[in-house]
């Protein structure tokens, strides 16, 4: 029935109550897709009031709509001229729907109701089996495609650089001449953390206004708009004394005026609950401004990106977190005398973990040196944590008593499993000594235990490396009552000892057998090096600074009492279980 026709039969006063009093939803949407009517049914069967609904752009009330089968539907039912039927499921309410669409003149009307049982969807069928391929139904076929590829592109990283910057290349051009995606900052400041030119020669005039500009001046108040209602904001035309406060400098000024910003949206970034940052999406003067429909895809690409972002964003507060609780465990080691000792820490790669690995050096009561290196399982803030426990035990048990290192090994795991830590960790603990008639030929004793972990290498001057391989044993918190053993070695003035996780020898796809060999080669290539510049070396040239785990790094040499440097020797390590 035409809107002329339900007219001449009703006085709409009495057609509009009984179009509410209907058992089933009723909506009809213009041409530009605002939504004319709809009846308290239609309203609560979406989920909102009718407030919330009546004289909105559909894609901008209801932003969970787009990408569903429904919208599909909808969008199909306006391009043909018969009546469609759809039922399925409509996720963004939890419902299962039956609804059927007619174009009537430049309105569709839609009535729908729930179903009782899940029923086989049919998305776009008709008695003709017609598809909205060409005609009217294009421009939406391809903003549907435009949205999908807002999707699968966010998805697949928790890097939020690459994230921002894989939204930003969808933007432009095709929704606007140039955007700056911002952030709320762990500060609670608004950050701009990716931008975008459609003419490459611009960014630099990008760069420059938005370095060179001065903040709290005005200018971010659309920004602010935005944050706080959680709606876009949308300015035709570009006020001049909005940004004219911000423009400080001649440069600064120069390069606004080269930008061309005529007019410009800005969409809020929300998930879980809360407004986290905005897209500002700016047309030059040569574009018109948005459209309503071009607003209503800004908002729904915002909906796709935002929980994305917020993951990349979380994750990185999160990841920062566990480095930072790692990092401050992770003391500087003592130099005693004639002794040497670097230490390296670092972080796994970008959208990878921060792990359990660790290290320790200090000197034990006797003047012993204790050097400990260790690798909790797992990754995270509850890897860097339970790393914080282990560690802390092993240093108060090592201290208190001058004894072995398998016997510390031995303690600690008494303590873990009397406590039910229910950590497991592989460590190694070496105890370098020098007594009293050994000291002056610069002789020392190296005594370890490994818990399951890497076998140490000590380096010669002249090049030689030796690995100290030792029958595995148990890692620490496996509640084993196998014996731990000590293995010795005598080092000699300018032996280099090295301790090091497993992020440096299984980088990439890397056995552990291949990647120790590797490290073998490159220590022994770098025998001339100091302490340092060993262990820089060893990251510059194995895992080139990014690494699938984090890595620690405990490097030793042994210096004569009466030389400021390492002295030559003809015989390798002597080692004995």
């Amino acid at each position: 029935m035409t809107d002329a026709a339900s007219s001449a039969l009703l006085p709409p006063e009495l057609l509009g109550a009984a179009l509410d009093a209907l058992p089933e939803g009723i909506a009809i949407f213009d041409v530009d897709w605002t939504i004319v009517y709809v009846n308290p049914v239609g309203a609560g069967l979406l989920a909102r009031g009718r407030d919330q609904l009546v004289d909105r752009n559909i894609w901008i009330a209801l932003p969970e709509l787009g990408g569903s089968i429904f919208h599909s539907f909808l969008l199909h039912a306006r391009s043909i001229g018969e009546q469609l039927t759809w039922q399925g499921y409509y996720a963004p309410t939890g419902r299962f729907l039956s609804a059927t669409a007619v174009r009537i003149g430049d309105r569709l009307q839609v009535s729908f109701r729930e179903v009782p049982a899940p029923l086989e969807e049919h998305p776009l069928a008709t008695h003709r089996g017609e598809r909205p391929v060409e005609g009217p139904g294009g421009v939406d076929l391809e903003r549907l495609r435009f949205l999908a590829e807002i999707r699968e592109s966010m998805i697949g990283t928790l890097d939020t650089g690459e994230s921002v910057a894989r939204l930003v290349d969808l933007l432009v051009p095709r929704l606007c001449d140039w955007t700056i995606v911002t952030v709320i900052g762990e500060d609670g400041r608004p950050s701009e953390v990716g931008r975008g030119h459609r003419d490459p020669g611009r960014l630099a005039d990008l760069d420059t206004y938005l370095t060179g500009r001065v903040r709290g001046t005005g200018d971010d108040s659309p920004l602010a708009a935005a944050l706080f209602s959680g709606e876009p904001v949308q300015m035709d035309v570009i006020d001049p004394s909005l940004v004219e406060a911000s423009l400080a400098t001649e440069e600064v000024r120069e390069a606004w005026r080269r930008l061309d910003a005529g007019s410009f949206t800005m969409v809020p970034l929300r998930a879980r609950g809360e407004t986290f940052g905005a897209i500002g999406l700016i047309n030059t003067s040569q574009r018109p401004p948005h459209s309503e429909m071009e607003i209503a895809t800004a908002m729904e690409v915002a909906r796709r990106a935002s929980l994305p972002l917020d993951n990349a964003r979380l994750y990185e507060q999160q990841s920062k977190v566990a480095e930072t609780l790692q990092r401050s465990l992770l003391t500087p080691p003592p130099q005693p005398d004639h002794l040497e000792i670097a230490v390296r820490y670092q972080p796994a790669a970008s959208n990878m973990h921060v792990g359990g690995d660790w290290y320790d050096a200090f000197q034990q009561p006797d003047g012993a040196t204790l050097l400990v290196i260790g690798d909790v399982i797992g990754h995270n803030v509850e890897a860097a944590a339970a790393m914080g426990q282990v560690r802390s035990i092993l240093r108060g048990i090592a201290y208190d008593r001058q004894e072995g290192p398998a016997s510390i090994l031995t303690r600690v795991d008494e303590v873990l499993t009397g406590l039910r830590i229910g950590t497991l960790a592989t460590a190694l603990i070496a105890r370098l000594e020098q007594p009293t008639e050994r000291a002056q030929d610069g002789l020392r004793t190296l005594r370890w235990s490994s818990a399951g972990h890497l076998p140490p290498l000590v380096l010669h001057p002249d090049g030689r490396v030796a690995v100290l391989d030792t029958r595995p044993e148990i890692l620490l918190g496996a509640e084993s009552r196998n014996r731990r053993t000590d293995h010795e070695a005598r080092l000699r003035p300018g032996d280099t000892l090295l301790f090091y996780t497993d992020g440096l020898v299984e980088h990439g796809r890397s056995l552990i057998d291949e990647g120790i060999a590797r490290l073998v080669r490159v220590t022994a290539e770098a025998a001339h090096l100091t302490v340092d510049e060993l262990c820089d070396q060893l990251l510059e040239r194995i895992v080139r600074h990014r690494s699938d785990d984090d890595i620690a790094i405990v490097v030793v040499r042994c210096h004569p009492h009466d030389a400021s440097g390492p002295s030559s020797h003809d015989q390798p390590v002597d080692a004995k279980d």
